[in-house]
């Protein structure tokens, strides 16, 4: 065992700790890397006294809650579906620069009496120490409503998730970030049900072609689709089609872009 992986597994441990002593707990689950690890560990100390809660609404594409329950059903874990209704809170839908503590506001407000009634004390959410350098409102709500931070509090990162996932055999060991579909739309822009629609059929036709890492941000009539490194080119000659799908889906024109080379 090298020196990197002691390191790594004296922090696995301290996760571990901490989850025992909570002895229940529910963990808010997106399906991602970070929430999947956590719930893996959760599974492995606290066996069934270990359930995950995801927030379903038109900001969760169908894909990913599907992709969330089949994660879910590996590790073995109940996961509780809660209906969550963002689009009725004006701040949420004014998306002007806290939109995501408003929505993790809703899901922890909503993951509280859905613990309590199944006599579970404790919340818990899949924060690590890479997310402590940025802008993180939902860490916020998460604090307001004392959900556990496990992974974060026990020094884990981004990196040391994802080889625990590969070491786990978990699909999701390298899937890429995958926020909510209201990330695409810009700072200032209105969220509606429609627009969320727009992007969710867009990014799917997309997918449909093989393309793996994008986003599809809405700007209007206009779409910019941000393709990752291994895309970008196959993005570039699948041009026309690529506008003919986003045709479909309701966006006139495009222009497409790196991942990461342009801000959100």
């Amino acid at each position: 065992m090298t020196q990197l992986d002691a390191a790594r597994d004296a922090r696995v441990d301290a996760a571990r700790a901490h989850l025992a002593r909570l002895s229940r707990v529910l963990v808010a689950f997106s399906g991602g890397v970070d929430s999947s690890v956590l719930l893996a560990l959760a599974r492995d100390e606290l066996g069934s006294r270990a359930l995950a809660a995801i927030a379903d609404s038109p900001s969760l594409a169908r894909s990913e809650l599907e992709s969330a329950r089949r994660t879910a059903d590996r590790l073995g874990a109940e996961l509780i579906v809660l209906g969550t209704d963002e689009l009725s809170d004006p701040d949420y839908v004014a998306n002007a620069g806290a939109r995501c503590y408003y929505c993790k506001r809703t899901l922890f407000a909503a993951m509280k009496p859905a613990a309590l009634e199944r006599g579970i004390p404790h919340l818990a959410f899949g924060e690590i120490v890479d997310d402590l350098g940025e802008d993180r409102p939902g860490a916020r709500a998460a604090r307001e409503f004392f959900v556990h931070a496990p992974l974060c509090e026990a020094g884990l990162t981004k990196k040391d998730v994802r080889a625990l996932a590969r070491a786990w055999g978990l699909e999701v060991a390298d899937k890429p970030s995958s926020p909510c579909l209201a990330s695409r739309l810009p700072i200032g822009t209105r969220v509606t049900a429609e627009r969320l629609a727009k992007v969710e059929r867009a990014e799917a036709a997309l997918k449909d072609l093989g393309l793996s890492v994008l986003r599809v941000r809405d700007l209007g009539s206009s779409a910019r689709v941000e393709l990752g490194q291994g895309d970008f080119e196959r993005g570039l000659e699948l041009g026309p089609e690529l506008g003919r799908r986003l045709a479909l889906a309701g966006f006139v024109s495009h222009e497409i872009a790196r991942y990461g080379s342009v801000s959100a």
